[in-house]
């Protein structure tokens, strides 16, 4: 009997089924119902992000990778660098390939065999703020001028889709660049470039660079995804909520506070408040993210000196 009255009591079970069947019988009467309280169905404020991990070095085979978690969206990028014969219109530079790839087990709207339609549009707009940011200079990537560069082959998995992927990704993609190590390389008697392996290595082949290095950096490219639904604004949206507000914007601002692109992809029409509320608040993730990437190096570099 205190069984039964215990599930019917409003906080009890049977109240929480209430609740749930509403939220998925009614989504946007169930978002607006939070949002008339200034809150949101994660319990989170309008204007929070979810909490942010940045792993480096996640993937030990790799040249370069970084796991990142925003709330419950994973990613994973890793960089590995391949010699290359540069094109003749750009003699002195390497180049940066980048895949985004979205498989069946992030997502169960991804189907398998069938390619997710986000998975390009993302690989595009990864390139795009990467190569416009001036983040990477291109010019680094280059061994020797005419003959020999570094190609960057960049993947992005998505692990779990829960919403904002293009921030998660974009996170791990500049992550995955600050841990970037050069690999010695060396040139054979055919002119062949290749790549060097170990203290052996630096006394038995004439090096083309010294040292490994890393890559020196620009300003640093920072997301922030904005939902709009009337007159509020849902930073970093889950899933749960892109699915039911049809109107966002992404704001990327570099480590300076400039402005490297926003991207609208349909919905209403925004107001020039609004997008201005957006910059606004992605000037304030812009320096989160920039102290949880500082710290992460700070905790590879303490673990690499023990």
């Amino acid at each position: 009997m205190a069984a039964e009255t215990d599930a019917t009591a409003p906080g009890g079970l049977a109240g929480e089924m209430e609740v749930e069947a509403y939220r998925r019988l009614f989504p946007l009467a169930f978002l607006e119902r939070h949002l008339r309280e200034s809150v949101r169905p994660d319990a989170r404020r309008l204007a929070e992000a979810r909490p942010t991990t940045v792993a480096l070095g996640a993937v030990s085979s790799a040249h370069g990778s970084a796991l990142v978690r925003l709330g419950d969206t994973a990613m994973l990028a890793s960089i590995k660098l391949e010699v290359m014969s540069p094109p003749a219109e750009t003699p002195d530079q390497g180049s940066v390939a980048v895949e985004f790839h979205m498989p069946p087990i992030c997502s169960p709207l991804v189907r398998p065999g069938r390619p997710a339609e986000a998975a390009p549009v993302i690989s595009k707009a990864l390139e795009d703020v990467l190569m416009s940011s001036g983040m990477l200079n291109l010019k680094e990537l280059c061994l020797i001028s005419g003959k020999a560069s570094w190609v960057a082959y960049l993947d992005v998995y998505c692990l779990n889709a829960d919403g904002s992927l293009f921030d998660a990704a974009l996170i791990s993609v500049v992550a995955a660049f600050t841990h970037l190590e050069i690999p010695l390389v060396s040139v054979g008697d055919d002119g062949r470039v290749f790549t060097v392996g170990g203290n052996e290595g630096k006394t038995k082949y004439e090096l083309v660079n010294r040292e490994k290095r890393k890559l020196t950096l620009g300003d640093i490219p920072f997301p922030l995804t904005c939902a709009l639904h009337k007159d509020s604004i849902l930073v970093d949206p889950t899933a749960e909520e892109e699915s039911i507000i049809e109107t966002s914007v992404t704001v990327v601002l570099d480590s300076s506070g400039r402005l490297v692109s926003i991207q609208k992809p349909g919905g209403g029409v925004t107001s020039m408040a609004a997008i201005k509320a957006c910059i606004g608040l992605a000037k304030e993730r812009g320096q989160k993210l920039k102290e949880i990437l500082t710290d992460s190096i700070e905790a590879m570099e303490v673990d690499q000196a023990e």
